[in-house]
Protein backbone atom coordinates (compact mmCIF):
# COMPACT_ATOMS: atom_id res chain seq x y z
CA UNK A 1 0.00 0.00 0.00
CA UNK A 2 1.42 3.78 -0.94
CA UNK A 3 1.80 5.34 2.31
CA UNK A 4 2.67 9.59 1.05
CA UNK A 5 4.32 10.08 3.90
CA UNK A 6 6.61 6.99 3.71
CA UNK A 7 7.65 8.02 -0.20
CA UNK A 8 8.56 11.57 0.94
CA UNK A 9 10.61 9.97 4.45
CA UNK A 10 12.48 7.33 0.99
CA UNK A 11 12.76 10.56 -1.05
CA UNK A 12 14.36 12.62 1.24
CA UNK A 13 16.54 9.53 2.78
CA UNK A 14 17.64 8.67 -0.79
CA UNK A 15 18.73 12.28 -1.74
CA UNK A 16 20.88 12.77 1.13
CA UNK A 17 22.45 9.43 0.67
CA UNK A 18 22.69 10.05 -3.28
CA UNK A 19 22.35 13.41 -4.71
CA UNK A 20 21.36 12.27 -8.09
CA UNK A 21 18.08 10.87 -9.57
CA UNK A 22 19.63 7.13 -9.21
CA UNK A 23 18.41 7.60 -5.29
CA UNK A 24 14.97 7.71 -5.81
CA UNK A 25 14.43 5.05 -9.01
CA UNK A 26 13.81 2.64 -6.83
CA UNK A 27 11.10 4.87 -4.99
CA UNK A 28 8.97 5.15 -7.91
CA UNK A 29 9.89 1.59 -9.39
CA UNK A 30 7.53 0.32 -5.92
CA UNK A 31 5.15 3.08 -5.71
CA UNK A 32 4.23 3.61 -9.48
CA UNK A 33 4.24 -0.60 -9.36
CA UNK A 34 0.64 -0.04 -7.86
CA UNK A 35 -0.69 3.72 -9.33
CA UNK A 36 -4.26 2.95 -8.15
CA UNK A 37 -2.43 2.94 -4.45
CA UNK A 38 -1.14 6.92 -5.30
CA UNK A 39 -4.54 7.50 -6.54
CA UNK A 40 -6.21 6.16 -3.38
CA UNK A 41 -3.16 7.95 -1.27
CA UNK A 42 -3.73 11.60 -3.10
CA UNK A 43 -7.69 11.23 -4.16
CA UNK A 44 -8.68 11.25 -7.46
CA UNK A 45 -8.25 14.48 -9.49
CA UNK A 46 -10.65 16.70 -9.17
CA UNK A 47 -8.95 19.74 -10.84
CA UNK A 48 -5.77 20.96 -12.08
CA UNK A 49 -3.12 22.16 -9.67
CA UNK A 50 0.71 22.29 -8.49
CA UNK A 51 0.53 21.06 -5.29
CA UNK A 52 3.53 21.09 -2.93
CA UNK A 53 3.77 17.92 -1.12
CA UNK A 54 7.42 18.64 0.45
CA UNK A 55 9.99 21.20 -0.66
CA UNK A 56 13.95 21.83 0.88
CA UNK A 57 16.92 22.96 -0.56
CA UNK A 58 17.58 19.07 -1.86
CA UNK A 59 14.65 17.96 -2.66
CA UNK A 60 11.05 18.77 -4.14
CA UNK A 61 8.05 17.02 -4.42
CA UNK A 62 4.94 18.12 -6.18
CA UNK A 63 1.70 16.55 -7.41
CA UNK A 64 0.73 18.22 -10.62
CA UNK A 65 -2.67 17.76 -11.99
CA UNK A 66 -2.83 18.73 -15.65
CA UNK A 67 -5.92 19.89 -16.98
CA UNK A 68 -7.18 18.13 -20.76
CA UNK A 69 -5.15 19.53 -23.56
CA UNK A 70 -3.00 21.53 -21.67
CA UNK A 71 0.28 22.47 -22.44
CA UNK A 72 3.23 23.80 -20.63
CA UNK A 73 5.72 24.93 -23.16
CA UNK A 74 9.15 24.40 -23.07
CA UNK A 75 11.58 24.89 -19.91
CA UNK A 76 14.51 23.38 -17.99
CA UNK A 77 14.83 22.49 -14.50
CA UNK A 78 18.26 23.13 -13.79
CA UNK A 79 17.93 20.05 -11.53
CA UNK A 80 17.39 16.47 -12.59
CA UNK A 81 13.70 15.47 -11.73
CA UNK A 82 11.83 11.85 -11.74
CA UNK A 83 8.54 12.07 -12.90
CA UNK A 84 5.25 9.55 -12.80
CA UNK A 85 2.44 8.90 -13.86
CA UNK A 86 -0.18 7.28 -11.69
CA UNK A 87 -3.36 8.56 -13.58
CA UNK A 88 -3.42 9.78 -17.02
CA UNK A 89 -0.74 11.23 -19.70
CA UNK A 90 1.76 13.14 -19.97
CA UNK A 91 3.32 13.87 -23.41
CA UNK A 92 7.42 15.26 -23.10
CA UNK A 93 8.94 16.47 -25.73
CA UNK A 94 12.59 16.93 -25.51
CA UNK A 95 14.51 19.95 -26.79
CA UNK A 96 18.20 20.58 -27.17
CA UNK A 97 20.05 24.17 -27.54
CA UNK A 98 20.71 24.93 -31.27
CA UNK A 99 24.80 25.31 -31.61
CA UNK A 100 26.06 28.65 -31.12
CA UNK A 101 22.23 29.98 -31.84
CA UNK A 102 22.61 33.85 -30.68
CA UNK A 103 18.89 33.52 -29.19
CA UNK A 104 19.80 30.65 -27.25
CA UNK A 105 16.89 29.04 -29.75
CA UNK A 106 15.73 25.44 -29.55
CA UNK A 107 15.22 22.52 -31.43
CA UNK A 108 13.30 19.30 -31.05
CA UNK A 109 15.35 16.37 -30.15
CA UNK A 110 12.90 13.41 -29.37
CA UNK A 111 9.72 12.28 -26.76
CA UNK A 112 8.63 10.00 -24.32
CA UNK A 113 4.73 9.64 -23.69
CA UNK A 114 4.19 8.30 -19.71
CA UNK A 115 0.81 6.51 -18.86
CA UNK A 116 -0.92 5.54 -15.82
CA UNK A 117 2.08 3.94 -14.38
CA UNK A 118 5.23 4.80 -16.49
CA UNK A 119 7.87 7.39 -14.52
CA UNK A 120 11.39 8.67 -16.22
CA UNK A 121 14.50 10.34 -14.77
CA UNK A 122 15.03 14.16 -16.54
CA UNK A 123 18.91 15.01 -16.18
CA UNK A 124 20.20 18.04 -15.05
CA UNK A 125 20.15 19.99 -18.15
CA UNK A 126 17.09 18.59 -20.01
CA UNK A 127 14.61 20.60 -21.71
CA UNK A 128 11.36 19.80 -22.17
CA UNK A 129 7.86 20.95 -23.08
CA UNK A 130 4.14 18.64 -21.27
CA UNK A 131 0.82 18.15 -22.59
CA UNK A 132 -1.78 16.82 -21.47
CA UNK A 133 -3.06 14.99 -24.79
CA UNK A 134 -6.54 13.37 -23.44
CA UNK A 135 -10.01 14.35 -22.38
CA UNK A 136 -9.34 13.85 -18.80
CA UNK A 137 -7.27 15.26 -15.77
CA UNK A 138 -3.66 13.94 -15.91
CA UNK A 139 -2.34 12.89 -12.05
CA UNK A 140 1.58 13.15 -11.57
CA UNK A 141 4.24 13.26 -8.82
CA UNK A 142 7.60 14.78 -9.80
CA UNK A 143 10.62 14.75 -7.49
CA UNK A 144 13.18 17.59 -8.13
CA UNK A 145 16.66 17.28 -6.78
CA UNK A 146 16.31 20.77 -5.47
CA UNK A 147 14.14 23.70 -4.32
CA UNK A 148 11.82 23.85 -7.58
CA UNK A 149 10.60 27.61 -6.43
CA UNK A 150 13.68 28.51 -6.21
CA UNK A 151 16.21 27.63 -8.60
CA UNK A 152 16.74 29.50 -11.60
CA UNK A 153 15.86 28.10 -14.69
CA UNK A 154 14.57 29.49 -18.58
CA UNK A 155 11.40 28.96 -20.37
CA UNK A 156 11.53 29.23 -24.46
CA UNK A 157 8.84 31.49 -26.08
CA UNK A 158 6.22 28.61 -27.69
CA UNK A 159 6.41 30.52 -31.21
CA UNK A 160 10.03 31.49 -31.86
CA UNK A 161 11.63 29.21 -29.23
CA UNK A 162 13.88 32.07 -27.50
CA UNK A 163 15.20 31.56 -24.57
CA UNK A 164 14.03 33.69 -21.44
CA UNK A 165 13.58 33.64 -17.90
CA UNK A 166 10.88 31.72 -16.57
CA UNK A 167 8.27 33.23 -15.16
CA UNK A 168 7.31 30.92 -12.16
CA UNK A 169 3.89 33.06 -11.46
CA UNK A 170 2.84 32.51 -15.16
CA UNK A 171 3.57 28.74 -14.20
CA UNK A 172 1.36 28.62 -11.36
CA UNK A 173 -1.30 30.25 -13.52
CA UNK A 174 -1.73 27.63 -15.90
CA UNK A 175 -2.57 25.26 -13.50
CA UNK A 176 -5.08 27.40 -11.97
CA UNK A 177 -7.03 29.01 -15.13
Amino acid sequence: MFSLERFVEDCCTAVRSDKTHKSVAEIFDRAFHDPSAITAALGEPEKAGLTPIYCSSDVTILNLVWKPSMIIPPHNHNMWAMIGVYGGREDNIFWRRIKDDPDGRIEAAGAAALSTGDYTPLGHDIIHSVANPITKLTGAIHVYGGDFFEAERSEWDPENLSEQDIDLEKLKALFND
